[in-house]
């Protein structure tokens, strides 16, 4: 620990990416380098540890359904640090602002007068669905894509008919535990049962498995397939586009 007194550290919140170690960018490499202290949630591949080899790692995952570090620790935490003059490398899976509770971190920060520097990561609802060859959006068949969580704190969920009427496509992060009632719901709203839909489990990674289903099968098809969290849904016409590119003979890079 650097001794307290005038000289008050930094927390950089890094985001990671959706799992590739490589999906790292250059600006967390650097970040991750000056670190007196990273803070590493559960979901961050290790390896990118390598890049801040004398810092001293503080593990604080979260982990939906899981033992996890409270919330209100990990940010009086980084605060306790920074104001004893460390560099802290607060690193999060996908982007810190997209479901990363960022946001929650980022105001602590600021009210409690320490610096902070958000350095974006590719969230895992543009990078996962992308290594399967579905881009969220197309001229063609989607104008536009809706990132919406399947869980909350107050366990209430979206409101899935407004969903379903938007046409965009829709993006579930941590909906798993719902998929069913997710499926139902946006069928009794209006959307196709034959609307191609998507599971992907460990998405760019070497682990990573997925499904390609309709809306109204892709429950009993993840199901079947045994997955299950960390996993990220995927609805719309786009989803059908993954079977095309394969089906034309390009291979997707994965990690």
């Amino acid at each position: 620990m650097k001794g307290q007194g005038k000289n008050l550290g930094k927390v950089y919140l890094i985001g990671a990416g959706p799992g590739d170690p490589e999906l790292l960018t250059l600006k967390a490499v650097r970040a991750l380098a000056r670190a007196d202290v990273v803070m590493i949630d559960d979901l961050v591949d290790r390896r990118v540890l390598e890049f801040a080899p004398a810092a001293r790692v503080i593990e604080v995952g979260k982990r939906g359904g899981c033992k996890s570090t409270p919330q209100a620790f990990i940010e009086r935490l980084m605060v306790r640090l920074a104001r004893h003059g460390n560099t802290v490398a607060r690193i999060k899976g996908g982007d810190p602002f997209v479901f990363g509770r960022g946001g929650e971190e980022a105001l602590t920060l600021a009210q409690a007068g320490v610096i902070c520097e958000v350095i974006p990561g590719i969230t895992a609802g543009i990078g996962v669905p992308a290594a399967l060859g579905i881009p969220v959006t197309h001229r063609d068949v989607a104008r536009g894509v809706t990132f919406v969580t399947g869980h909350t704190r107050d366990g209430a969920g979206p409101d899935w008919a407004a969903l379903a009427r938007t046409g965009t496509t829709l993006v579930i992060y941590m909906g798993m535990q719902r998929v069913v009632e997710i499926a139902a719901a946006l069928q009794a709203a209006g959307m196709a049962g034959a609307t191609p839909a998507a599971v992907i489990q460990h998405g760019t990674t070497e682990l990573q498995r997925h499904v390609i289903a309709t809306l109204a099968t892709l429950a009993h098809a993840a199901h079947a397939a045994q997955l299950g969290s960390p996993a990220l849904i995927v609805i719309g016409q786009v989803v059908g586009l993954a079977r095309e590119i394969e089906q034309a003979g390009f291979r997707l890079c994965t990690a």
